[in-house]
């Protein structure tokens, strides 16, 4: 499996098992993950975007070489954030970015927030947005952070061909039709981290190609088991099973 959803370091507001990288890292790999995507707690909150992806990118190289693929954190409402931009790809060598406009303060049909794409289309990275991270309901008083709205990348999908999108914990808040109109809008894939119900996968690739469909489980945010669990529990046949597990991922970098 290819998990395309983990976070490391600490969870600003309460600690989590499995939040330093050691066990994390035993975890996945006796779990039969042979690659994890990962972006940083950090990021949620931070003001230094390149302390937080400096720290992560060392964490991987030191604790998971070849294992652990950082994504960085870019906050194109802070300055020189084109800098942060080049530096997760030319120095950290990261394949993406894991962005959180949420908890930066931008939308989607921004200004900002086209101009960073607009960064990573021409430098071909990975675009992961999260769209929560976690139930609003068990969320801080003094940190009430709404689902992101991705009804604008409509629009601005067209004009990227070729922009890889993945859309993390989407399910609660993002319904057909539209999970089917983005993805044929553009390259936009998704993760299941959020995704409910018996048979939710098989549902859900009722309304967006398999193709479209990663895995992903929110670790350690959420249990790793939970996830294995979706992708067992639905009658998907052993081509579609492969390739969400692992192919659909290996295929975008």
């Amino acid at each position: 499996m290819i998990d395309v959803n983990v976070s490391l370091f600490q969870w600003p507001f309460r600690r989590l098992p499995h939040d330093t990288t050691d066990p994390l890292v035993k975890k996945l790999k006796n779990a039969g993950v042979t690659q994890a995507w990962v972006g940083s707690f950090e990021a949620i909150l931070h003001e230094d975007a390149d302390g937080v992806n400096r720290r992560l990118a060392a964490e991987c190289q030191q604790k998971g070489a070849g294992f652990l693929i950082p994504f960085g954190c870019v906050n194109p409402t802070l300055p020189d954030w084109k800098e942060d931009v080049r530096r997760c790809q030319e120095k950290y060598q990261m394949p993406g970015v894991r962005l959180h406009p949420n908890y930066h303060g931008y939308a989607l049909d921004s200004e900002l927030f086209a101009d960073l794409v607009t960064e990573c289309h021409q430098r071909n990275l990975i675009v992961q947005i999260s769209l929560r991270m976690e139930d609003v309901r068990t969320q801080h008083p003094l940190v009430q952070v709404p689902d992101v709205d991705v009804k604008p990348l409509l629009e601005l999908l067209p004009k990227f061909p070729g922009l890889k999108i993945v859309l993390l914990n989407s399910q609660r808040s993002l319904r057909s039709p539209l999970v089917t109109q983005l993805a044929k809008a553009g390259d936009v894939y998704y993760d299941f981290a959020m995704l409910e119900g018996i048979g939710g996968v098989g549902k859900f690739i009722e309304d967006v190609p398999y193709q479209r469909v990663l895995f992903g489980s929110h670790f350690p945010f959420f249990y790793f088991e939970s996830s294995q669990l979706k992708l067992k529990e639905s009658d998907l046949g052993e081509t579609i099973r492969s390739a969400i597990a692992a192919g659909n991922a290996e295929k975008l970098t």
